[in-house]
């Protein structure tokens, strides 16, 4: 027997341990999402992620980590239900601030008995709240908690501890702020408190029993699986039948007819605000079953893990279900972005390949530099006549080719700069008519290029015409044509080999494009002179991959004000990673329950 129960004891520690594992994890999973873009369910994920944050560290993991801590029944309900009033009575003496003016209780007040006091003095549950200890006097108003004053932010931040030998060991209670109360500080600190509850005693009176605030948490509460018992104070003479077979039958419809139901007869306060002893002798007595029941106080705490836990597990998988969709609405910003560039890039490259840059300037240099008479009939007589001609006609007639560079690098500029602009308008156009882009966009106008891009540019082209000069002195030492080269000059040739790149499409075909008379003959018809017809076809082909590397590289450093904007984390591999924890989380609540059951 012995053995047995050793090995129960075993298993139940085992069994914590997993859960509190597990727990963490989800804790860590959540706190480090986010949920940036707007779209619609964002904002209830968001919130749902916070509250789920908010039980894992007021309730589940402090209850994994003790087991058999003293139960917290957290005493709940609307504004002015009398929820102080039956605090004090339950304790026997005034010990939580009553009065006409709300919000009344904006300080939480938990009410221990001395031998349980160690576990509610330190962090364990309901950490981010400072411990206040007052062990004979009723909890005192801060200066702000005056008629018509905001509430001093210290009480919202305080629970302050009362030690009472009234209350029975083994079961704290803990009275919170109006579920309803005018104040938000107020509803979501009793929203958190009542997450961080193993039982609710939720107190609501005749004439409001059937109000939606209160059975919106009460419904929480069913869905949850936690224990209830439900107070119905200041009920008239002559009408507690009728009224407690109403609330019942509402009860039962909500699927809380286990609730255990108590009814407060209205009654005159004593001049110490106190109700008469025996108002609440119903409920003293089920608090004192409770605590002589070890058993069953460790029942109703895995009940109610149980029930948390599997609230956790829905929350957790309809927060991957937010996260799938910030993931297909991020790719979709990023496709725009990649979309309006890529075309910008593309368009870029097609003005380089059709003839565009050789006219105004560029033609203009060009033709200055190879002439347009005698080195255009030196074309006509042919090939081997015009090897034989290269270095006598350039020595008698110098022209420098950095005109033709610069007339170069500022057309291409221009066509970069422009196509770079109309690529950012529409992206930004694109984010614009999406909820999520704009929201990203905010007040930031990224419909023109960024500062310095046109620099930059520059730079690109200037670095792509030294690969070009570069590719010409290695073609010239491998062929041993130096000589040659030197006639006609390296520059010379680097630009021809711009010219080629610029008027040829599909490769160098040997035909006139169409533009500025024969200006890409005269550039091939060089080059084919100095280096041969096949090397011509691989150091254009090579050219124009070099250019168009460059170009996209500009257009996708310009996309990059878009994409940082964009959460880069891996959304869809979060979302697959709290679908696996949600899974876990389910059958941990079917064996935390199973326990409890047990």
């Amino acid at each position: 027997m012995m053995e047995s129960v050793t090995g129960t004891t075993d298993g139940r520690a085992a069994q914590a341990s997993d859960g509190l594992a597990l727990a963490e994890e989800v804790r860590d999973a959540l706190g480090e999402l986010t949920l940036p873009l707007h779209l619609p369910g964002a904002a209830q994920a968001r919130q749902d992620i916070h509250a789920a944050l908010d039980q894992l560290e007021d309730y589940v993991l402090p209850r994994y980590r003790s087991l058999d801590a003293p139960l917290l029944a957290v005493v709940g309900g609307s504004t002015g239900a009398g929820k102080s009033t039956l605090v004090n009575a339950l304790a026997g003496r005034p010990v939580t601030r009553t009065g006409a003016i709300r919000p009344t209780t904006r300080q939480p007040i938990l009410l221990h008995n001395p031998r349980d006091r160690s576990w509610f003095a330190d962090q364990r549950v309901l950490p981010a709240l400072n411990r206040i200890t007052s062990a004979a006097e009723p909890a005192r108003a801060l200066p702000a908690e005056r008629a018509g004053a905001d509430p001093d932010p210290r009480a919202m931040s305080s629970l302050v501890l009362v030690s009472e030998s009234t209350i029975p060991p083994g079961i704290a209670l803990l009275d919170a702020p109006d579920v309803d109360s005018i104040s938000d500080d107020n509803r979501k600190l009793a929203g958190q408190l009542l997450s961080a509850a193993d039982l609710w005693l939720f107190v609501t009176t005749a004439n409001r029993y059937a109000d939606a605030v209160p059975w919106k948490l009460l419904l929480e509460a069913a869905g949850r699986d936690i224990l209830v018992a439900v107070v119905l104070d200041r009920v008239p003479a002559g009408v507690e039948d009728e009224v407690r077979a109403d609330l019942a039958g509402l009860l039962e419809r909500e699927g809380l007819g286990n609730a255990r139901l108590f009814v407060v007869p209205e009654s005159p306060l004593d001049e110490l605000g106190m109700l008469p002893v025996a108002a609440v002798t119903d409920i003293r007595g089920w608090l004192l079953e409770i605590s002589a029941d070890a058993a069953g106080r460790a029942a109703i705490a895995r009940r109610t893990l149980s029930g948390a836990v599997a609230s956790l597990a829905a929350t957790t998988a309809s927060v991957a279900d937010a996260l799938d969709a910030q993931s297909v609405a991020a790719a979709r910003l990023r496709d725009d972005v990649l979309d309006a560039y890529n075309g910008a890039a593309r368009r870029t490259l097609d003005s380089t390949q059709d003839g565009t840059l050789l006219r105004g300037e560029v033609l203009a240099r060009w033709q200055d530099f190879v002439g347009t008479g005698e080195f255009f009939r030196s074309i006509e007589s042919g090939i081997g006549r015009l090897r034989d001609r290269i270095g006598a006609f350039f020595s008698g007639k110098p022209a420098p080719s950095v005109n033709v560079e610069a007339a170069i690098e500022t057309g291409l500029q221009a066509v970069i700069v422009d196509e770079a602009a109309k690529g950012a308008e529409d992206a930004d156009a694109r984010w614009r008519n999406d909820p999520a882009g704009r929201q990203l966009l905010g007040s930031r106008d990224l419909s023109t290029v960024s500062d310095g891009f046109s620099d930059k540019a520059s730079a690109e082209i200037r670095a792509w015409q030294g690969d070009l000069l570069e590719m010409i002195q290695t073609e010239g030492a491998s062929k041993r044509l130096t000589a040659r080269m030197l006639s006609f000059g390296v520059n010379g040739l680097g630009v021809a080999l711009m010219v080629v790149v610029f008027a040829a499409t599909g490769g160098l075909t040997g035909i006139e494009i169409g533009v500025a008379g024969g200006t890409a003959v005269v550039g091939q018809k060089l080059l084919e002179a100095v280096f041969g017809e096949d090397a011509v076809r691989r150091l254009a082909r090579k050219a124009r991959e070099e250019l168009k590397l460059r170009t996209e590289n500009l257009m996708r450093e310009e996309a990059t004000r878009f994409l940082s904007l964009i959460d880069d984390r891996d959304a869809a591999a979060l979302a697959a990673g709290l679908r696996g924890q949600s899974t876990q989380l389910s059958e941990l609540a079917r064996r935390t329950g199973a326990e409890g059951a047990a």
